[in-house]
């Protein structure tokens, strides 16, 4: 694959978009970041069906944008090599035009579809595991916000420039009433005796479509599943932790802080039971 991102904007090939555009004066959109694997994109409905579930949350609305979003996917496969892994985004803004905060009537949303090679993960994250910290900064309660992936990503930009060491690979946020939520680009597990242990999405975080699936296969393959609110010094007594999300899969955490984690067997059959996943999309 092309070293250099491919883009298409509205289903032409482009590198800019308007200077009223909504998505880039108010953050006013959403996005999707899907893996590509030998040129299939991994839990693509999943994705398309986050999206579609944010749309209408922020009430943008065009008859044809999902079926235009799969004409481009469809010419984007034809233009560039999609053939070794890689990176699809897809974004959805409310559109260009207009001052203030009041949509105009009748906007058409711009549609943004980018395909760029797979980030470096050096070191073997998925086997060796990682090291994370706990972030200063706190994330706001705002239930209808919640869950979907908005283009308003300040906390976590905010939270990622806390630490520029490399061998940190994550950041860990809690809410602003200190229960835990999720990293600064991924979803949290933990494992507690048998129980896989997730943090509720409903005030803030991202729905990641990863944790979507393993929860999934967790629950099918006999584990218990719980989600719920929890502080600090419950993740700290976990067992196993975990990070998730669409292009690291499944790393599992070996250090928080001063605290230290082997590699627990949850955590590797998760993996498997995820990569045997992959397989059958």
């Amino acid at each position: 694959m092309n070293k250099s991102p491919f883009t298409l904007i509205n289903g032409v090939a482009a590198d800019s978009v308007a200077v009223t555009d909504r998505g880039l004066a108010y953050g006013d959109g959403l996005f999707e970041t899907v893996q590509l694997r030998a040129g299939r994109p991994l839990l693509l409905d999943l994705h398309l069906e986050r999206l579609r579930s944010g749309c209408e949350r922020l009430a943008i609305k065009s008859p044809t944008l999902f079926d235009d979003l799969q004409s481009d996917l469809e010419h984007l496969a034809r233009l560039c090599s999609m053939q070794d892994f890689g990176v699809l985004k897809i974004l959805v803004t409310r559109g260009a035009g207009g001052r203030g905060y009041l949509p105009q009537v009748g906007m058409a949303p711009t549609r943004i579809v980018i395909v760029s090679v797979m980030p470096d993960y050096p070191h073997s994250p998925a086997q060796a595991g990682v090291r994370v910290r706990w972030c200063d900064m706190t994330l706001a309660l705002s239930p209808r916000l919640a869950g979907i992936k908005h283009l308003n990503r300040l906390e976590q930009v905010l939270a990622r420039s806390e630490w520029d060491d490399p061998d940190i690979r994550e950041g860990l946020l809690c809410d602003t009433e200190g229960f835990v939520v999720e990293g600064t680009m991924s979803n949290l597990l933990w494992v507690r005796g048998k129980v896989l242990h997730a943090p509720l999405l409903d005030r803030c975080g991202v729905a990641g479509v990863v944790r979507k699936r393993v929860l999934q296969l967790a629950a099918a393959a006999g584990i218990e599943v719980l989600e719920g609110r929890f502080g600090k010094s419950e993740l700290e007594q976990a067992d196993e932790i975990m990070l998730c999300n669409s292009l690291i899969d499944i790393w599992p955490v070996v250090t928080l802080d001063a605290r230290h984690w082997s590699v627990g067997p949850v955590t590797r059959a998760l993996q498997s039971l995820l990569a045997k996943d992959y397989l059958a999309c």
